[in-house]
């Protein structure tokens, strides 16, 4: 084959691979660097020059560790998207994060499928002390012995079953657990963790304002991800559970910033 003849091909097979990255983020709403030089079947030099060209046409939001489609900074998935996003991952997070509670332990969690998943695994835990704004959370709990959960008020959010606004907010004021086990939508090592929605950023930030310290539950699909309001900056963050398929280059950046890292194998 001449080399004109091979330069006439590449085009046609960019074009194909920059429509099938296309209707993975468009599908997925977020999709990593990683996952899309994976479903591609090219390395992620190539897809990182791929996105390039797609951000300059409009198409998609470049970001360090993937990308998102254009307004997917205010974009909030509901419960039923999330719940069936990366299942095995989170499960994975949520039995290693669990080790990180021992009984007698005064705890905050937030709200999300990956801390409704380890609420779950807190139920052979004893004489713990719960505060949540997470319906789902409470649900979880609501049956563990010697467990003592406490819901916040606030206006239900229906999207992610959880109870925000300033009364939320205020009934976390003055509290101080050990520990706050959070999620997001989003986590970078410039911004660190964020969400689409300025409520829920302000409950989040009562949740770990509460706490000694702070953990992040987040599987790869949130890492290098970021979204319109910030909730805990990554030099507040202690802890990060997450998965083997994060990006390591961020997972490197945060552990720089001194964030301890937990990687869950699945």
């Amino acid at each position: 084959m001449s080399d004109t003849q091979s330069d006439a091909r590449r085009p046609v097979f960019a074009a194909e691979r920059r429509q099938r990255i296309l209707e993975l983020v468009r599908a997925n709403g977020a999709v990593s660097l990683r996952e899309l030089a994976q479903a591609v079947r090219s390395s992620e030099v190539t897809v990182r020059r791929d996105l390039r060209a797609l951000e300059s046409e409009g198409l998609l939001n470049r970001h360090h560790g993937g990308a998102t489609m254009p307004g997917e900074l205010t974009r909030e998935a509901g419960y039923a998207q999330k719940a069936a996003t990366a299942e095995a991952e989170k499960a994975a997070i949520a039995d290693l994060a669990s080790a990180l509670v021992e009984d007698g332990d005064a705890i905050v969690i937030g709200p999300g499928t990956t801390t409704q998943e380890f609420a779950r695994r807190l139920t052979r835990n004893t004489e713990l002390a719960v505060v949540t704004n997470s319906l789902l959370v409470a649900q979880a709990l609501a049956n563990a012995p010697r467990t003592e959960v406490v819901l916040t008020g606030g206006s239900l959010r229906g999207s992610i079953l959880a109870l925000v606004g300033s009364a939320a907010e205020q009934s976390l004021a003055g509290l101080r657990v050990r520990r706050a086990f959070i999620s997001g939508n989003g986590l970078t090592a410039a911004r660190g963790l964020s969400t689409p929605n300025l409520q829920v950023a302000g409950v989040d930030r009562a949740l770990a304002s509460a706490a000694e310290e702070v953990v992040v539950l987040a599987d790869h699909t949130k890492i290098g991800i970021d979204t319109m309001v910030q909730t805990v900056p990554a030099d507040r963050i202690d802890h990060l559970v997450t998965d083997e398929s994060a990006p390591g280059d961020v997972l490197d950046e945060l552990a720089g910033k001194g964030v301890r890292l937990h990687i869950a194998q699945v």
